[in-house]
């Protein structure tokens, strides 16, 4: 190879490498954000405790949310085992939240969630598990969480039984921001991700 093209072989590297380092500089990675997939509408549960709680309670906080039921062998211990490992890493922020909705009212009384809150060590500081009408519960998986079809809705509500793995990210505006696969460790560890990138907007 002759000297002129070395030359040119080394310019057009030095170009390219400029450009690219140019890139790299004026892009501003951090500002690129989660997009908003839903806004949560207003609702009202009775938490584990027993206190009323509506969506004022969550004002400025982050929370992700998930539907689950006490008595479940398959997916939902699975999925709380995950959802443990998130609160460990964020039960220390004020800011953080994770409520667990039960699909199965009737059965999920108030003592039977606060059984199971004291099993996964649950603090109500940063973990809830909330109970009302199968009708509004549903509602809110379907209509602010998109956990599943809104058109599931015109089925009567007494045939109906919502099992989803997913979990739901929402973010201090009451905005949702991500949904997640609640079994897949490497969905969880994304949701990990997005949770702190909320946290500090």
């Amino acid at each position: 190879m002759n000297k002129k093209a070395v030359r040119y072989l080394v310019f057009f590297g030095i170009l390219l490498a400029s450009f690219y380092g140019a890139m790299m500089y004026y892009t501003d990675f951090e500002k690129v954000k989660l997009p908003v997939v839903n806004t949560v509408q207003s609702f009202h549960f009775t938490r584990h405790d027993g206190k009323e709680v509506s969506t004022t309670d969550v004002n400025h906080r982050v929370y992700v949310a998930e539907y689950f039921f006490t008595t479940c062998k398959g997916i939902c211990p699975k999925m709380n085992k995950n959802m443990k490992e998130i609160y460990e890493q964020f039960k220390s922020d004020s800011n953080f939240l994770i409520i667990s909705h039960t699909v199965n009212p009737e059965v999920d009384s108030i003592p039977v969630l606060q059984h199971y809150a004291d099993s996964l060590g649950a603090s109500l500081n940063n973990w809830w598990f909330v109970t009302g009408t199968k009708e509004s519960l549903y509602k809110t998986a379907r209509e602010s969480y998109l956990l599943d079809d809104p058109k599931n809705s015109s089925v009567n509500i007494n045939d109906q039984f919502l099992h989803t793995q997913f979990f739901t990210l929402v973010d201090k505006q009451g905005r949702v921001r991500g949904i997640y696969d609640g079994i897949k460790k490497d969905e969880v560890k994304k949701l990990v991700e997005d949770i702190k990138e909320l946290l500090a907007e």
